[in-house]
């Protein structure tokens, strides 16, 4: 899967939840027992470690901000950070199908 593929996933997940306010992330994803921002936060931190594998550096914590309004941000910087990493096409496609995952449940 190419980076394109894997911008236009991100985008399509920023479009959906990028003008909640504070209660819709407050809200329990589908199907699971973690509210939407946790939901989102793991997404931000499994693609924060894909790119940290790719530069070859180690993986770091991605802080949890005070509001989690700044969690599409925090997406489209760890998803450029890895495709600017240039790993191979079976990394994108890892990371492109985990953000369709989260966005499928929130």
């Amino acid at each position: 899967m190419s980076a394109a593929e894997l911008d236009r996933a991100v985008e399509l997940l920023v479009r959906q939840v990028g003008h909640w306010q504070q209660p819709r992330w407050s809200a329990v994803a589908e199907g699971g027992n973690v509210s939407r921002a946790d939901l989102v936060h793991k997404l931000v931190q499994e693609i924060a470690n894909l790119a940290a594998d790719a530069e070859g550096e180690p993986r770091r914590e991605v802080p949890r901000l005070g509001n989690d309004l700044v969690l599409p941000d925090q997406l489209r910087v760890v998803a450029a950070d890895l495709v600017a990493a240039g790993p191979p096409n079976t990394v994108t496609a890892r990371a492109a199908a985990a953000v369709a995952a989260t966005r499928s449940v929130l």
